[in-house]
């Protein structure tokens, strides 16, 4: 129950919304989708991170070694929603016939499965930066490129483990390098006790000035980094 102490850093963002019109001309994006996955019914990912008393009494954080394997259950669940929703229909019919041929072929004992490419629904991604492992798997299974991890990663580099918070630093990384333009499409995918894998998908509405003051600010200039592969 130590390790919650040695991987996660502080860290914390405010959001500032509105449901009034007249609001929209000085927003910044407008919130298209937004999927939340809970799987507490399940015992397993309930039981992954979940608040404990230790053996001495004392409260604390608990990890279970399943947690990488409720994750992924969690976000396939989440994507099996999100898909619909801003998917193209033909990468939906795609996807769609990719899952009749998945049953032949595991029939015929093959297990291939079409991965739809989420970068027609998408210009950038800000993965939840748990750890180099989280956003190593989340590229892979969406088939995504260094590239569309780079803000997420760069967050692990500096900020570290912030949880669900990172999303928001990733962000503005993407605005300080002056990436996001209007009508850039963000997908936001966090993950949380319980256990939760949520997606926000944003829409930027106005035009951004990188110049403008963030958490990246006083040091964008030096980013990206190359990170060394761990030994």
């Amino acid at each position: 129950m130590l390790v919650t102490n040695t991987i996660f850093r502080m860290g914390g963002a405010a959001i500032l919304l509105s449901n009034k019109k007249h609001d929209e001309q000085r927003s910044k994006y407008k919130l298209l989708h937004l999927v939340r996955t809970h799987m507490g019914s399940d015992d397993r990912s309930y039981g992954s991170v979940i608040q404990q008393d230790d053996g001495d009494g004392f409260v604390g954080v608990s990890l279970s070694r399943s947690l990488s394997h409720v994750a992924g259950n969690a976000l396939r669940t989440n994507i099996s929603e999100l898909g619909p929703l801003v998917l193209p229909y033909l990468e939906q019919l795609r996807c769609g016939w990719g899952a009749v041929h998945r049953k032949l072929w595991v029939t015929a004992g093959r297990k291939e499965i079409y991965v739809p490419d989420f970068k027609k629904a998408f210009e950038h991604f800000c993965i939840h930066a748990g750890g180099r492992a989280i956003i190593d798997a989340v590229e892979s299974n969406l088939k995504l490129q260094k590239e569309d991890g780079e803000a997420s990663r760069m967050t692990l580099h500096r900020f570290g483990n912030t949880s669900s918070s990172s999303v928001w630093y990733e962000l503005c990384y993407l605005e300080a390098k002056g990436k996001v333009k209007k009508g850039d499409r963000i997908w936001q995918i966090a993950f949380g006790s319980g256990f939760k894998c949520n997606s926000a998908v944003w829409k930027s509405i106005s035009v951004l000035d990188p110049k403008e003051r963030n958490a990246w600010s006083d040091r964008i200039h030096s980013y990206p980094v190359q990170i060394p592969n761990a030994p």
